[in-house]
C-alpha cells in the first residue's frame, strides 16, 4: 500500500469535502481481503433485507461504543487509513464491513454524530454508484430523491472514497437497488470516454473505516 496525498484526490465539482482515490490498494490485496471476508464465521454476519454486515471494533451506541479489538486481518490496511491522516488525526477503531450482492442498495442516510465526521470506504469485489443528495427540507417538504440529487461518484473496486465536512455531516448518501449502471454526466469523477457505458455489478464488499470517539471498556447497560 502506497502512501496518498488525499489533497490531490478532491473531486472537482463535488460538495465540500469528497475524496476518490483509485488503486488506492492492490489487486492483490483486494483478493486477500476477500478471502478473510468471505471466511467470517456466520454468526459474524447481521442479514438485513437488502444486504448483510458486520461491526467490526464494536457497535456503536449513544452511551457508548463497548471497545473490541479489531481483527488482525484489517491492521495493515487501517493503520494505513490512520498514518495518512484519512481520519483527522484521529485513529480508526471500527470497520463497518457491508456485503451488496447485484441489485442490492441502501437508502439514502447520514452516518450520523456517533462518529468522527470523516470516513473512508474502500470497495472490494465490484463497483457501484454513491450517490449525494441535499438534506431533508426544515419544513418536512420531501421531493423526490431525483430532485435532490447533487452528484454521484463511481465508486471503483480498490477504491477509496473519503467523506468529510458538509459531504460528511448533512448530504444523505445511498446505493440504488440495480443490477446495472449506466453512466452519465452526473458522475462527478467520470472520464469522458467513460460515458454511455454499461457496468454491471456483481458482489460488492465495502469497508468503512471510522473512529467512534465515545469508547468503553465496560459492559454497556441499555434500559433498565
Amino acid at each position: 500500500m502506497a502512501g496518498v496525498e488525499l489533497g490531490q484526490h478532491l473531486v472537482p465539482g463535488a460538495p465540500p469535502s469528497v475524496y476518490y482515490v483509485p488503486d488506492f490498494i492492490t489487486q492483490a490485496e483486494e483478493e486477500g481481503l476477500l478471502r478473510q471476508v468471505a471466511a467470517s464465521p456466520a454468526p459474524r454476519w447481521t442479514q438485513l433485507s437488502n444486504r448483510r454486515l458486520q461491526n467490526l471494533g464494536g457497535v456503536p451506541h449513544p452511551k457508548g461504543m463497548l471497545a473490541e479489538r479489531l481483527p488482525a486481518w484489517l491492521a495493515p490496511l487501517v493503520a494505513r487509513v490512520t498514518a495518512a491522516g484519512l481520519l483527522e488525526g484521529k485513529s480508526a477503531n471500527h470497520v463497518l464491513v457491508n456485503e451488496y450482492r447485484a441489485g442490492q442498495g441502501i437508502l439514502p442516510h447520514t452516518d450520523g454524530p456517533l462518529f468522527h465526521p470523516s470516513v473512508a470506504t474502500v470497495s472490494l469485489g465490484s463497483h457501484t454508484v454513491l450517490r449525494l443528495y441535499s438534506p431533508l427540507e426544515g419544513e418536512g417538504v420531501a421531493h423526490p430523491w431525483e430532485e435532490r440529487e447533487v452528484g454521484a461518484l463511481l465508486l471503483r473496486p480498490r477504491s477509496l472514497l473519503v467523506l468529510r465536512g458538509e459531504a460528511y455531516s448533512s448530504l444523505l448518501h445511498g446505493i440504488q437497488e440495480v443490477e446495472e449502471d449506466t453512466l452519465g454526466p452526473g458522475i462527478l469523477n467520470l472520464g469522458e470516454e467513460e460515458e454511455g457505458t454499461t457496468l454491471a455489478r456483481s458482489t460488492r464488499v465495502s469497508l468503512t473505516i471510522r473512529h467512534v470517539p465515545n469508547t468503553t471498556r465496560c459492559k454497556i447497560r441499555i434500559g433498565r
